[in-house]
């Protein structure tokens, strides 16, 4: 299974692919970062992100893609590039029929390093040491986005079991109350 790990920025987002063999092993494929100037206008930004985003899943072919939710931090200019660049990342999902995970910042870093409190440090040496890499990717955004990647691959599966196993309640409930 690859997963498509997406730290969504409209000045960097990064972005980080992720393998999991029959073993369970997981191997990173490739990491980077999208840029764009903070002077461009916001709608030549979203199109360089959309642009770039689709040769990212057109190059890789993944399984599924993971974002990180947005939460409101105390910058609302932030919080509001950060959802957009994240809805153009949830769009493109969507578009290219792609399952989608979503996974806020304190998931992602309990997954990868016990704590939903590690720093972005804790954080990127747990990566590298998931990943067996000997030098920690940069920028920063490419280590969160891996991470959100191993997240995925690591609470997804189970995600999608809940979800199947509601699903599978709710046809069982509604054959019993037809039944009656």
């Amino acid at each position: 299974m690859r997963v498509l790990g997406i730290d969504p920025g409209l000045t960097r987002c990064g972005l980080g692919v992720v393998d999991r063999d029959k073993n369970g092993r997981l191997t990173m494929v490739d990491c980077g970062v999208i840029r764009s100037d903070s002077q461009t206008p916001i709608h030549e930004r979203l199109l360089i992100l959309q642009q770039e985003l689709d040769r990212w899943i057109s190059k890789f072919s993944p399984d599924v893609i993971a974002v990180e939710r947005v939460f409101s931090q105390q910058n609302v200019r932030t919080a509001m590039a950060t959802g957009q660049a994240a809805g153009v990342a949830l769009l493109l999902a969507a578009q290219s029929s792609l399952p989608i995970g979503i996974h806020t910042p304190s998931e992602v870093k309990a997954a990868v390093s016990g704590s939903g409190r590690a720093d972005k440090k804790q954080v990127a040496m747990m990566v590298m040491k998931i990943l067996s890499l000997k030098v920690r990717p940069t920028p920063v955004d490419t280590t969160d986005a891996l991470a959100l990647a191993i997240c995925h691959h690591w609470r997804g599966a189970q995600i999608h079991r809940i979800e199947k196993a509601r699903t599978q309640e709710r046809i069982r409930v509604a054959a019993l109350k037809k039944a009656r």
